[in-house]
């Protein structure tokens, strides 16, 4: 097996193990994340989710940035997620997921 074949098999098997979700906005339009991690933190369940794709009203490239999100019901008991707006609870969550970050590349 030559080493551009090691290489394309390695990089398959990663993307096997990545975790993906897809999120639809106010207008219907879907969008596909990967899962970086989730918490649970002060009676809520946290994501930390990548754009698979360009985010289209920013100057970043979707490799350079995550977004947080937690769950939440809808009215109909229906699981979605929900922008945080509470900022210095964003900053805390934002924390907490920075540390595992690096907990994670120190392994």
């Amino acid at each position: 097996m030559s080493d551009k074949e090691k290489e394309i098999e390695q990089t398959e098997d990663e993307m096997e193990d990545v975790d993906l979700i897809s999120l639809l906005d106010d207008e219907g339009n879907e969008y596909e994340f990967e899962v970086l991690d989730e918490i649970d933190y002060k009676d809520g369940h946290y994501y930390a989710l990548m754009p698979t794709f360009d985010l289209p009203d920013q100057d970043i490239e979707s490799g350079s940035t995550y977004m947080i999100f937690e769950a939440v019901e809808d009215e109909n008991g229906e699981p979605q997620l929900a922008e945080i707006e509470d900022e210095d609870l964003l900053d805390e969550i934002a924390e907490i997921f920075e540390n595992n970050f690096d907990a994670a590349e120190e392994e």
